[in-house]
């Protein structure tokens, strides 16, 4: 039996027309700069006259790109290895433990999510300046924890609020020592929290861009960092491929995340069955 909804018509409408403009107001912009970066004309301009797949063939071969992708790479391994390290152990004993300043410990590990990313960098530009240290890779990569870390955090431990202990009690009485039951059962059931928040970060990594701007040198310019450089020398439809990359590659990379993994359990945003 169906119950009929006691609001007016115009009313039950709104909300969905409501979202439908929110969506068009959020996605609008990435389809005027992807229709841009087709512009034949070596001038930003929108709509395009003619089509050409020529700037991104420019962002396939301008070496400060090149440069800039292959030092991404580098901070983004690092990075999301040794917060996925740190994260996963940290998650751990918050969820099993109970000790003073527990709390205060959990605080502090997410105020990246709540801090300013360039209060974060400039904090570290301050410090290093202040130590006398060199603004190498090292600077950068613990940048890149600090910021990403809170998201590791959060994906593991609520696969550890999933995870049932009561098989891990079942294979120690079964005689498996410790080592074994945290390989053959605590990380194939964390597996999905571990490759989610493993994922985030290396997202969140490779796209940062406000903390790095202070702490990069020349030598370590980010692929962020050298698009904020590029754009302020030229105004080609370059940066508008290179940011058509960037949306494509990411979109593909949660949906492959959310297809395999369900994105929605690991944020607990819907409950695992």
């Amino acid at each position: 039996m169906k119950i009929k909804s006691s609001l007016p018509w115009p009313l039950r409408i709104a909300g969905p027309i409501l979202i439908c403009a929110i969506l068009a107001f959020l996605l609008l912009p990435v389809l005027v700069v992807t229709l841009a970066a087709f512009n034949d004309r070596a001038i930003l301009s929108f709509p395009p006259e003619q089509w050409s797949w020529h700037w991104f063939g420019r962002v396939l071969t301008y070496p400060d790109f090149q440069a800039g992708f292959r030092s991404s790479l580098i901070v983004t391994f690092w990075a999301s290895i040794i917060a996925l390290v740190i994260g996963a152990g940290i998650a751990v004993i918050v969820k099993r433990l109970d000790f003073k300043g527990k709390d205060a410990l959990q605080a502090i590990l997410t105020m990246p999510m709540v801090v300013p990313q360039f209060t974060i960098g400039l904090g570290l530009l301050m410090l290093v300046a202040q130590v006398g240290m060199e603004r190498g890779y090292a600077i950068l990569i613990l940048c890149h924890v600090i910021l990403v870390l809170p998201f590791v955090l959060r994906s593991v431990y609520v696969s550890m609020e999933n995870l049932d202990e009561r098989l891990e009690n079942a294979a120690a009485s079964l005689g498996a020592p410790p080592v074994k039951v945290l390989l053959t059962v605590v990380v194939p059931l964390l597996a999905p929290g571990l490759f989610g928040g493993w994922l985030f970060a290396a997202i969140l990594s490779f796209n940062e861009f406000t903390a790095s701007l202070f702490i990069t040198t020349e030598a370590t310019q980010t692929l962020p960092v050298t698009m904020y450089n590029y754009v302020r020398q030229f105004a080609d439809p370059t940066l508008a491929a290179l940011s058509v990359v960037y949306i494509v590659v990411t979109a593909s990379l949660l949906a492959f995340a959310n297809y395999f993994l369900g994105l929605g359990k690991i944020l607990n945003i819907e409950e695992s069955r």
